[in-house]
């Protein structure tokens, strides 16, 4: 699969199918992750790979989404931000979170690549999480991203218009100059 395949190709998955992913591929997924960018060479991002059924029932709790309990894998994302804020301070917090994007998309793309389905899921509580997998107080929970293949193919959203979000050279300028 070409990268603009998986780029315009991912999407959301809500409900899955009964049939178990093998396990190796999402390792794999979880590997491509380690290539994101990182800030002063520091990689903070940690992950939890579930497969332990009353855990994933779990995340679905801590994250109010009933469908999460239906992925045969659930990967619990959080980062241990110390070192990249005592290298560059207050920034170092932005730095750790622009990480964690960018590893989390990898995650993703590698996925649809491997033709699993997956969804970043950002909305949970986050101490349910923590006191589950005995994360650290101070670790941030970037993610859970439940895994497997979809139930059935949802329609793609509707994407933005890169008129809408394109500027030239200033804010509101939507005309390069020639």
């Amino acid at each position: 699969m070409q990268l603009d395949e998986a780029i315009k190709g991912r999407r959301s998955a809500k409900k899955f199918s009964s049939k178990k992913p093998d396990w190796r591929d999402v390792i794999e997924c979880i590997d491509a992750a380690r290539y994101a960018p990182r800030a002063g060479g520091h990689f903070t991002l940690k992950f939890i790979f579930v497969s332990d059924r009353e855990k994933i029932n779990k995340i679905a709790e801590a994250a109010q989404q009933e469908f999460i309990s239906q992925a045969h894998y659930v990967v619990v994302a959080f980062s241990t931000p110390k070192i990249t804020i005592n290298s560059f301070g207050k920034r170092g917090e932005i730095y750790v979170r622009q990480q964690a994007g960018a590893a989390i998309q990898n995650f993703l793309l590698k996925a649809e690549e491997k033709k699993l389905s997956a969804c970043w899921v950002g909305h949970l509580v986050d101490e349910q999480i923590k006191r589950e997998f005995r994360i650290p107080d101070a670790a941030l929970i970037e993610a859970v991203i439940p895994v497997g293949y979809e139930f059935e193919k949802t329609k793609p959203s509707k994407k933005t218009s890169i008129d809408g979000i394109l500027y030239f050279d200033r804010f509101g300028k939507k005309r390069m100059r020639g």
